[in-house]
């Protein structure tokens, strides 16, 4: 988390707005994405009413290119997420019938507008928008975060690389490597084992809004601060 604050900082001026989320609700999210390899999982997050983002923190990392009440929540920290849904790449995007109800179904669309941001993950793809996920994201009022995972075995569908956006990784500076299979040469980091087995090799965390502004990602700590927040102002100063 220290090392993703720190890109998030040297990157800051590439981004719109930015987003708080605090570390041990990310560590969760990454724990139900590993308990539910290989399918991909919907999460719906809200943010806290009463706890808005550190105004020195807000200083610190806004870019050149901010923008004000850029979406819904802009201001105010992740507060709680639950997952809403499990399934491939096509149905993942949408409520099932319980997290729906027929009074503000049509209203809603097919995201049902019950959180404020949404995160669904990418097993083994980058944590870049795809078609469906810029589609699905028209009916988000907050942000919408991709969370990208890079396992072995692979399975039916491998990792593919030639795909155009901007990659946001965890650290992986002190993983072990290992050689990603008996025949290939090439060496990976092993982060650790999900629960199903997968050796997990790279984890990505990106935010966008549905004008296809990047969002800024801070993984914040009890207080409000971002992991690492000592080293980046001294670095700073």
């Amino acid at each position: 988390m220290r090392s993703y604050n720190a890109e998030s900082y040297s990157m800051r001026h590439a981004y719109a707005a930015q987003l708080h989320l605090p570390g041990p609700l990310f560590r969760d999210l990454v724990i139900w994405a590993l308990q539910s390899l290989p399918d991909e999982i919907l999460v719906g997050l809200d943010v806290n009413a009463d706890r808005k983002n550190i105004e020195e923190v807000e200083y610190a990392f806004e870019g050149q290119e901010c923008v004000s009440n850029l979406f819904g929540g802009q201001g105010y920290v992740v507060k709680e997420a639950h997952v809403v849904n499990r399934g491939d790449s096509y149905s993942v995007h949408h409520l099932p019938e319980e997290w729906t109800d027929d009074l503000f179904s049509g209203q809603r669309g097919s995201r049902a507008g019950r959180f404020t941001h949404w995160l669904h993950t990418h097993p083994n793809a980058p944590a870049i928008p795809s078609g469906a996920d810029t589609d699905a994201a028209q009916e988000t009022t907050g942000v919408d975060m991709i969370l990208g995972l890079r396992f072995s075995p692979e399975g039916p569908l491998p990792w593919f690389d030639d795909v155009d956006g901007t990659r946001r990784s965890l650290g992986t500076d002190h993983a072990v490597k290992a050689k990603r299979s008996w025949f290939s040469q090439k060496q990976l980091p092993i982060l650790g084992f999900a629960p199903t087995g997968h050796a997990i090799h790279d984890i990505q965390l990106i935010a966008f809004h549905k004008s296809g502004l990047g969002v800024n990602v801070l993984l914040i700590d009890e207080s409000g601060y971002p992991y690492g927040w000592d080293d980046l102002i001294q670095g700073s100063s």
